[in-house]
């Protein structure tokens, strides 16, 4: 089984997560359901049907990232030094070619990526078309709504 690799962030703030849906929802999930259920008939108790699925989704995400985390390899991206090259870790400045907006993101692992923090998965079409590639290259990679054209205008590791 391959190591996924992760920030050092991210694996901190995912297990700040892991620690806060154990300690903290878990149990306010479980007297929710426990709260419903003594409402009476759980056939027709939606808050007990409600309390349920939301304990299913806990556990779910609770398990997800203890899964991930067990098996991550944990990078420290201020440590990497590869200069102007994209690599795991870094952060992009893009200016998109055909609009010249300006976008920022970070290369990180799949299970710490948020495209709204600007956290984008390694696995990605755009951070897979972006490795390799230096400050100053463009290049393009094919988004759900069509080709975009970027050139990069700025790579650090922080």
């Amino acid at each position: 089984m391959s190591r996924a690799p992760i920030t050092k962030a991210g694996s901190e703030r995912l297990r700040i997560e892991l620690e806060r849906l154990k300690s903290v929802e878990r149990p306010r999930i479980i007297a929710a359901v426990a709260e419903a259920r003594a409402h009476g008939d759980l056939k027709e108790n939606a808050e007990y049907h409600a309390a349920r699925e939301q304990h299913g989704f806990n556990e779910g995400r609770i398990a997800e990232l203890e899964a991930g985390l067990s098996t991550a390899e944990v990078i420290d991206v201020t440590r990497l030094n590869a200069g102007t090259k994209v690599v795991f870790g870094a952060t992009v400045d893009l200016e998109d070619e055909d609009t010249g907006a300006a976008v920022t993101y970070q290369i990180v692992g799949d299970l710490e990526a948020d495209i709204k923090q600007r956290l984008i998965a390694v696995s990605s079409p755009i951070a897979r078309a972006l490795i390799g590639k230096s400050e100053g290259d463009s290049f393009e990679f094919t988004a759900p709504n069509g080709v975009k054209h970027y050139e990069i205008t700025g790579v650090r590791y922080e």
